[in-house]
């Protein structure tokens, strides 16, 4: 038998923002919905409006991205560098980056991205966006970030691992428990000295 009851009509796709509150990455670092206030206004806040796009920092998968880039921020990792973030959805991962000191992003895949780098007071020439087309060949970068699946990562392993400058760190994240030591043979055989997955 089926079951069925009739709601009222309600912004659905807005429904969740009631819950979304601001989330503490790391040591430093804040996002922060863009309808809240910043519970530290001297934190490095992010100011957050995901929309539609993938990316808000619930998922653990984001929210591991982003405590590894506040680490690199803290340790002196990322001051200056130059940081590609592949796949980035809302922009979250770049703009975090741009924000715990990094001097330039480039980042592939629009969605949101724009709008909230705008939010929070980055524009160009600082962030770089670009379809995953338009990514040049090759370019080292100090600094990568892809929090894609597993498929997408193992396929994509040349061309990402191609963008990682010598003595660079890369953060591969989106994948499942099961999945990661296929990850991580398709890196290392890319020449990418991978440490030992961190499994939230």
């Amino acid at each position: 038998t089926i079951e069925y009851e009739l709601l009222a009509d309600r912004d659905w796709e807005r429904e969740w923002m009631d819950d979304f509150t601001p989330l503490q990455m790391g040591q430093r670092l804040w996002i922060v919905p863009s309808w809240h206030e910043p519970p530290h206004a001297d934190a490095v806040n992010l100011i957050l409006d995901p929309g539609l796009a993938f990316g808000t920092g619930t998922h653990p998968t984001t929210a591991l991205c982003l405590e590894w880039l506040d680490e690199l921020a803290v340790t002196g990792h990322l001051t200056q560098q130059t940081v590609l973030d592949v796949g980035c959805g809302s922009g979250i991962l770049a703009i975090a980056a741009l924000k715990l000191g990094a001097s330039h992003a480039d980042a592939t895949d629009i969605e949101a991205s724009r709008d909230n780098a705008e939010r929070n007071g980055i524009a160009e020439p600082d962030l770089t966006l670009y379809y995953p087309e338009q990514l040049s060949d090759g370019g080292g970068y100090p600094v990568v970030t892809a929090n894609i699946l597993a498929g997408p990562l193992v396929e994509l392993a040349p061309m990402i691992a191609g963008h990682v400058a010598p003595g660079g760190r890369i953060a591969l994240s989106g994948i499942l428990a099961n999945q990661a030591n296929e990850v991580y043979e398709a890196y290392a055989a890319q020449g990418i000295a991978m440490e030992e997955p961190v499994i939230r």
